[in-house]
């Protein structure tokens, strides 16, 4: 009790009010909503531009790399091809690492104090679940990291040499996001509106950033693939009715009755 007086020095000897106790629990962790518990949280120790910007200079050499690789060994890829190559590199990593992290921590997130952690810690001012082991959160990013991710990789592969099944594959996965991160903004809103529960601090930057931004890649970037996909799956089925139909034609034309195969005998002997 004394350490806690000491916390409130409107009152430093006088009994804790509720209200005092609120101010005190409240001042434990920065997250919303205010009053959720968060086992052993210990700040952060980098500052946000920091952090942000290791994350964009690590984005910008995997994807950097990736673009170098791609060019050197396959040269053939046409270049909106290796824009999709990088597209699904970011994922990989992000998916596989970066959110397969969380799937492994999820229980220790709140103490975790090397890069990856302090990446979830701040974030996690935008959606405070993934500090509480939120079971929706944690079964969606699970998941992502164990589907998703190897796809990615998966999907570079397919790309470089041209797979048949590049294009089925690439809305599978494609979809996959876009259902993920659907689930997730409607959750929360769902939460937000109906169970009056806000997840996200209220500065508008992490929410328009963090939480908008961030997540909205994966529903434009992923719906502009699948239709890319549907478009070239059409293309691809419509060029095969093509060829199934001159087939068919020349099969008629070369038919043995057109041929007088057929014909009565001695029809050809009054020509």
């Amino acid at each position: 009790m004394d350490f806690l007086r000491n916390l409130v020095p409107s009152a430093p000897y006088a009994p804790l009010s509720k209200v005092s106790v609120a101010a005190v629990e409240q001042a434990v962790h920065p997250f919303y909503p205010t009053h959720i518990e968060i086992l052993n949280f210990v700040a952060n120790d980098r500052g946000i531009v920091e952090l942000l910007s290791i994350f964009a200079a690590g984005c910008t050499a995997i994807l950097g790399l990736t673009w170098f690789l791609v060019s050197r060994f396959a040269p053939h890829v046409r270049t909106a091809d290796k824009w999709t190559v990088l597209w699904f590199c970011l994922c990989g990593f992000i998916h596989s690492f970066f959110e397969g992290y969380f799937a492994y921590n999820h229980t220790r997130m709140a103490g975790m104090q090397d890069l990856f952690g302090q990446w979830w810690k701040e974030y996690s001012m935008a959606d405070s679940r993934y500090l509480t082991s939120d079971p929706f959160v944690l079964c969606m990013e699970t998941i992502t990291a164990a589907c998703w991710g190897p796809l990615s990789f998966l999907m570079i592969y397919f790309i470089v040499v041209s797979h048949p099944l590049r294009h089925p594959l690439q809305i599978i996965v494609s979809f996959g996001q876009i259902y993920g991160d659907v689930l997730y903004y409607a959750t929360s809103m769902f939460d937000h509106y109906h169970k009056n529960l806000t997840y996200c601090r209220p500065e508008g930057f992490y929410f328009w950033v963090y939480y908008f931004m961030m997540n909205f890649f994966w529903i434009v970037i992923p719906g502009f693939l699948v239709k890319s996909s549907m478009e070239q799956i059409a293309k691809a089925f419509r060029a095969l009715d093509s060829i199934s139909n001159s087939v068919q034609g020349n099969g008629k034309v070369a038919s043995p009755k057109a041929n007088g195969h057929l014909s009565k005998p001695g029809k050809g002997a009054q020509h």
